[in-house]
């Protein structure tokens, strides 16, 4: 073995406490890398190799009722490959010992055989038979919530028709890899369901026999989708065409993009935060480590080493560590990557998913971790190896020892004689000084955005379901009905208040911008479904003009006073021209919001209600879901306290899960951080610490004075980490808006204190480990240094 690597292995067991703080940091960037790209790899490959197998469609239209003659004149427009019909319709259904109303879909399938597009992947049990009216396959997550097997049976409505279903398969589609119900965010399996039934069966139920109400197709290789949704479009105008739905309208696949999206985002933002911190770190700690060991630097040199072969033991040195961070960081990665596939399964309906660390991640991560590593150590490393032998032989320079500007702000009196070293050795060595500071705002920074993530998702969920939603109930028709149905609802059994609405597809426009999504009109001032500003209070509706919630104005690129096209996408199609005249605050999905007997105008039609909100008694639970069962005309019936338990489920297996993470990661850096900046200052001023040992100072009176530093950098620390902080927040907040939620940016004050409490925290766990070492101080070794 060769000198220097001797000396390699002896400085890294030396150091092996700094060098374990360091590789932390490293491993938290790589874990998060890891954990990003596995997750995103695993998701998106499920993904794409069931679309394939299972021939997903690549465009969806929803009609009023078209007949089935129009499928040659659709098949011969340019661009389409494969089309086939279908019948949608709505269901309720009562599930054997529960209680609670259920609500689903029931789409067709050809006579006993698999459709073209959309194939569905049976668990267990067969397809429907050809020609049976009662036979259907049921969506796997409802038939697991209820632990359904083929051959039981449901109560139905459909159409307003009572019948009775039997199980006779057990199904995955990839048109309903995430579950929920339309108007949901997130999936309830026990409340909603997803069945198939023979197109025969179907049709007739739904009076839709030689007809059909929904399209799917695939297109030829370079098709447009933008022409061949327009050409569909205008071929089944006049049958109420609602619009063709590309899968980036389509709802199962949007919220998977979205989760994809987020992940692309983990995968660069937050390793490159923690990759930045430790290339910092790295830079800081060798350079004083290098200092420390100037006269062995300048021995070898005289003994003949040259610069080269030094500047590779400290490369050495530095990618040694480097690389226990990133094992470190590869194994924690893969392992929380596997805790949060687990949760992805849940969610995520996928057939098979595979999972595993890919090799290219470790390569990258590898590649990255040591890029970091040589842009933090080599300035220090070649500073060090370029100075001449003779130079770095002598000791440095004694300081000049005089009042520094730091001690003329505090009062001599409280400062004392320790006092006094703390501040003249931190005046003395202001970019040591401040870079430490900087070192410790970081890991402040990080610990807020743990903190914010924590507090952002409560104060969302509280937000949307505390202050907007004050209904308990929401329930949809199957057509616009009457407003005289209000006045049926009042008298239910437990109905505290009613309000109505009415929902209508449409298409907004705004210079070369367009967005589809559907006008809401409700009541002049609503408050089961309120309207919030800015300051969170409720708004009532304009009288004339559309209120937008603040997102989608964003994304028309629109504010207040401008001229929005709107494009009704049923009844007369109308094509209309509204000012924006409000703007909405909500976390959670996009709207567009006016009166509803403005909407009732605008479609030329009398007064008409889609649904209605209920405030109800819970005591009065029972009876009302059963009185609600008994009316045909309701199709859907939303608990609003089950779509909160949903969300706040997800967010807590997700969001939160990698919030704790996160905080648990940026923990470790705060100590890190800290560790290593008193070891270098214990190293550094070990010979004046037994100096002073020496002349009498007891143990306490000399750790006071390297306590004190800690403190006060830490103290000064907090601040700064703050302000990083609080950038670090707006950009996560920025990169995870998106339309299906944003997450509020709120600072508490009690962000700001965790992220204090965490630098604080370290610092005294820092400062016993400090004062232990300084019990075992060698003063003899110390003090033969070289005069």
């Amino acid at each position: 073995m060769q000198t220097l690597d001797r000396k390699l292995y002896r400085d890294l067991w030396r150091l092996k406490g700094q060098a374990l703080a360091i590789a932390m940091v490293i491993a938290s960037g790589v874990m998060t890398l890891v954990l990003a790209v596995t997750t995103l790899e695993s998701l998106s490959g499920a993904r794409d190799r069931f679309y394939a197998s299972h021939r997903f469609a690549e465009l969806f239209v929803e009609v009023k009722r078209a007949p089935l003659g129009m499928l040659e004149q659709l098949q011969r427009l340019d661009g389409v490959n494969l089309i086939e019909p279908r019948v949608r319709a709505a269901v309720r259904l009562a599930v054997p010992g529960y209680s609670d109303p259920v609500r689903g879909q029931l789409l067709s399938l050809p006579d006993g055989r698999q459709p073209l597009l959309n194939r569905l992947h049976l668990l267990a049990g067969n397809l429907p038979e050809a020609g049976r009216d009662d036979q259907v396959v049921v969506s796997d997550a409802f038939a697991e919530a209820h632990g359904l097997a083929p051959g039981d049976e449901l109560e139905a409505i459909v159409n307003g028709r009572r019948t009775r279903l039997t199980l006779v398969g057990i199904a995955l589609s990839p048109e309903f890899l995430f579950q929920a119900a339309p108007t949901d965010l997130m999936p309830d399996y026990r409340r909603y369901a997803v069945l198939w039934m023979n197109q025969r069966a179907l049709s007739r139920a739904h009076g839709m026999e030689g007809a059909f109400n929904s399209l799917t197709l695939t297109l030829q290789a370079g098709a447009s989708e933008a022409d061949v949704s327009d050409a569909l479009e205008l071929a089944l105008a006049r049958y109420g065409a609602l619009g063709a739905q590309t899968r980036h309208d389509q709802q199962s696949h949007r919220f998977i993009e979205e989760e994809l999206n987020q992940q692309r985002i983990m995968a660069t933002v937050l390793p490159a935060i923690f990759l930045s911190v430790s290339a910092f770190l790295l830079n800081v700690v060798m350079g004083r480590i290098i200092q420390t060991q100037r006269e062995q630097l300048a021995v070898l040199k005289a003994f003949g080493y040259r610069d080269g072969e030094l500047a590779r033991h400290y490369g050495l040195l530095a990618a040694l560590i480097v690389l226990v961070g990133w094992a470190l960081g590869v194994a924690l990665g893969a392992w929380a990557a596997s805790g949060l596939a687990g949760v992805y399964r849940e969610y995520f309906r996928f057939p098979e998913m595979r999972f595993g660390v890919p090799g290219w991640v470790l390569a990258l991560s590898l590649l990255v971790t040591l890029s970091a590593a040589l842009a933090g150590t080599w300035h220090a490393v070649w500073r060090a190896v370029s100075r001449p032998p003779a130079e770095a032989m002598r000791p440095p320079a004694p300081h000049r020892f005089r009042r520094s500007w730091l001690e003329r702000l505090v009062p001599v009196a409280l400062l004392g004689n320790e006092g006094r070293i703390v501040v003249r050795n931190l005046a003395r060595y202001p970019i040591k000084a401040g870079f430490s500071v900087v070192g410790i705002a970081l890991s402040a920074g990080l610990l807020m955005i743990g903190a914010y993530q924590l507090a952002a998702v409560n104060e969302m969920i509280d937000q949307q379901y505390r202050q907007v939603l004050q209904m308990d109930i929401e329930l949809t028709f199957n057509e616009p009905t009457p407003t005289r149905a209000a006045g049926e609802l009042r008298h239910q059994p437990g109905v505290l208040a009613v309000e109505t609405w009415r929902r209508v597809p449409v298409t907004l426009i705004h210079g070369h911008r367009q967005y589809r999504t559907s006008l809401l009109g409700m009541e002049p001032t609503p408050r089961l479904r309120r309207v919030l500003d800015a300051s969170g209070r409720p708004q009532q509706l304009p009288e004339t003009g559309i209120m937008l919630t603040r997102h989608l104005a964003e994304l028309l690129g629109a504010k207040i006073g401008d001229e929005l096209e709107v494009v009704i996408m049923e009844g007369r199609r109308e094509r209309l021209h509204l000012p924006l005249t409000a703007l909405v605050e909500e976390p959670l999905g996009v709207g567009a919001y006016l009166r509803r007997d403005t909407l009732d105008a605008l479609m030329r039609e009398g007064p008409a209600i889609s649904g209605a909100w209920l405030l109800a008694d819970t005591a009065y639970t029972s009876e009302l879901h059963a009185a609600l069962w008994d009316m045909p005309a309701v199709t859907s019936i939303g608990l609003l306290t089950e779509a909160e338990r949903g969300i706040r489920e997800y967010m807590d297996e997700t969001l939160l899960m990698v919030a704790v993470i996160f905080v648990g990661i940026a923990s470790s850096i705060a100590f890190g951080v800290v560790y290593n900046n008193s070891r270098i200052a214990f190293a550094e001023r070990a010979r004046e610490l037994a100096t002073l040992q020496v002349l009498g100072y007891t143990r306490s009176e000399v750790a006071r004075i390297l306590l004190g530093e800690i403190a006060l950098l830490s103290l000064a620390a907090i601040p700064l980490g703050w302000a990083i902080g609080i950038v670090f927040i707006r950009l996560l907040h920025k990169a995870f808006s998106n339309d299906l939620f944003r997450i509020p940016l709120v600072f508490t004050p009690q962000i700001f204190g965790f992220a204090a409490a965490g630098v604080l925290v370290a610092s005294l766990v820092v400062g016993i480990l400090v004062f232990r070492r300084l019990g075992r101080l060698d003063k003899l070794r110390v003090l033969k240094a070289v005069e």
